[in-house]
């Protein structure tokens, strides 16, 4: 056989890479990372038209997409949040994980993994608490009395439009990385053995 026929034979052997995505098991799960992807796939399509009109406009046209910088904004919170609230069930949030790494398997380093969700989990609900507060600044207004809502300056839409993903997306953060922080308790008081 050549070289070339060995190639080719080899390249006929497909081996199916490991996924460390996590599947949705129950139907809550399942109905939220489905209303997610579509949430995601829309507003990605919705910003590349939106951005592809604007520059045609502005270099083909020479005319000006008036107020749409205001739309870009709330459609890409809704994609980056919604997005983060994914990849915090999906486990796949980009991290500098260097006990995984570098710690041998055993009580250190299953006691530095649940610490790692502990603070994790923290620092998410600080963050939606925080995200509430946009909200419902964006939501009731500076004086808390629905009066003086504040709305962007062109087309005049109501800026909680644009901060409810940021807490939608914290809060099913915090959800998801409570449960990572139970299957870590879990791993580190059951001495690392499963089911």
């Amino acid at each position: 056989m050549t070289q070339a026929q060995c190639k080719f034979i080899e390249e006929k052997e497909y081996v199916e890479p490991i996924s460390t995505v996590r599947v949705p098991t129950n139907l809550f799960d399942k109905i939220v990372t489905r209303s997610f992807a579509i949430i995601c796939f829309v507003m990605a399509i919705t910003l590349a038209v939106i951005i592809s009109m604007a520059t045609v406009m502005r270099y083909i046209l020479e005319m000006d997409l008036y107020g749409y910088e205001e739309w870009i904004k709330i459609f890409a919170f809704w994609l980056y949040f919604i997005g983060a609230a994914y990849g915090a069930f999906a486990g796949s949030h980009v991290c500098a994980d260097l006990v995984q790494s570098y710690v041998k398997k055993g009580f250190i380093k299953r006691l530095l993994l649940f610490t790692k969700t502990v603070v994790t989990l923290g620092v998410t609900l600080l963050f939606t608490w925080y995200g509430w507060d946009f909200f419902y600044f964006g939501f009731a207004g500076p004086l808390g009395t629905g009066v003086a809502i504040p709305k962007t300056v062109a087309w005049r839409i109501p800026l909680w439009t644009g901060y409810l993903p940021i807490f939608i997306g914290l809060s099913f953060m915090s959800y998801y990385f409570f449960w990572d922080m139970i299957r870590a308790a879990k791993t580190l008081f059951t001495g690392g053995k499963t089911k």
